[in-house]
């Protein structure tokens, strides 16, 4: 498997980014974090924007940068992509003209990239022979998305590119940058604050704090893991791969399937065999010892195994609970029902769950 290396240092105005990555070179990546945490000047770095940092970058056992032997590849040479906030497209060249700018500064022998199969999965055939100016901004950012691919990058570099864009448009946009990489088989650097996006789009997660990229991994690994609350904050909680097998239209209800156990939500636009990503945050599980005698108005109550107990913090009141139910569950509960429940690895539990949210 190709990789991505990054051991990198920059220091400047104050900021220090300390990265040390080691990730697959293919999938979407995603580089989550608060803004100001480091997650752009770690992507100026890996395109070569940011010439002060010292370390070593490798992409596909191609050495791009190593300070202990002064290597250096620019910018220019590094093969990348670049997409940003804004779609940055010149206004005085049709989006057929821009397309072609990103084609024709690669070599003939070195495109792979095909015009036609590129300009359909982004859908924009037919706004070919208009301007920028005439297009809304989530088809700008398409269009610029389509110039980064006809490059014909080995990585593809994304700064929040659905930042400036209102909900609707982010949804609109989300599956062609998860059909790009797909089908063109780019692979994606893609740095985001938004939940919603990383757990829609992500095969790899890389969580930045405070100028710190050390914590890396499939993205279901990173989302399970005791211990990440500074990282994550209110999103901590498990991501569970999931189908849809059935729809209870008189309650308005989806019914979703999971390892063998069954999950209801708000009714979905899906259809039954579907696969969806949901997760299930930690503040929204509880646990008993025993199934509920009587009914209740908790629709998901999933028998589950503890696994792993975080550790508890004098003044702070919760902790963190690592449950097996086919996958991993996270539950956040006080330290006294930690107590009151006497919890231990390998105990049989039922978790409750409030509530779920569908990527």
């Amino acid at each position: 498997m190709t990789r991505l290396i990054a051991q990198c240092d920059l220091k400047h105005s104050g900021f220090r980014l300390h990265a040390r990555l080691d990730i697959p070179a293919q999938g979407i990546t995603a580089v989550f974090g608060r803004s100001g945490s480091g997650k752009t000047t770690l992507l100026r770095c890996l395109a070569g924007l940011e010439r002060s940092a010292t370390g070593l970058i490798s992409v596909n056992n191609k050495v791009w940068q190593e300070s202990s032997t002064g290597i250096f590849i620019p910018v220019h040479q590094r093969a990348v992509g670049m997409v940003f906030q804004q779609p940055c497209l010149f206004s005085h060249m049709t989006v057929r003209a821009n397309l072609n700018y990103g084609l024709t500064r690669t070599p003939l022998a070195e495109r792979r990239m095909p015009w036609d199969q590129v300009i359909e999965i982004l859908g924009i055939g037919a706004l070919l022979e208009r301007y920028p100016q005439h297009l809304s901004l989530g088809e700008q950012q398409r269009v610029s998305i389509g110039r980064a691919v006809l490059s014909n990058p080995c990585l593809l570099l994304m700064d929040e590119p659905l930042a400036s864009l209102d909900a609707p448009r982010k949804d609109e946009i989300l599956p062609f940058i998860k059909r790009l990489n797909r089908e063109m088989n780019i692979p994606v650097v893609y740095v985001s604050h938004s939940v919603q996006e990383i757990v829609q789009l992500a095969d790899t997660l890389v969580l930045v704090h405070e100028g710190q990229a050390t914590v890396a991994g499939p993205i279901h690994e990173i989302f399970s893991r005791l211990g990440l609350h500074e990282y994550l904050g209110e999103a901590t909680g498990a991501i569970i791969d999931a189908h849809v097998i059935a729809h209870e239209a008189e309650f308005d209800l989806t019914c979703l399937e999971f390892h063998g156990r069954r999950l209801y939500v708000p009714r979905q636009s899906l259809n039954v065999g579907d696969a969806v990503r949901v997760h299930i945050l930690s503040r929204n599980v509880s646990l008993s010892l025993a199934p509920p005698q009587a009914p209740t108005s908790v629709l998901n109550i999933i028998e589950a195994r503890v696994v792993e107990i975080g550790a508890a913090v004098p003044g702070k009141p919760a902790v963190e609970v690592k449950l097996d139910a086919g996958c991993p569950i996270l539950a956040t509960i006080t330290r006294k029902s930690l107590h009151a429940l006497a919890l231990s690895p390998g105990q049989c539990v039922y978790a409750s769950i409030k509530a779920a949210s569908l990527q």
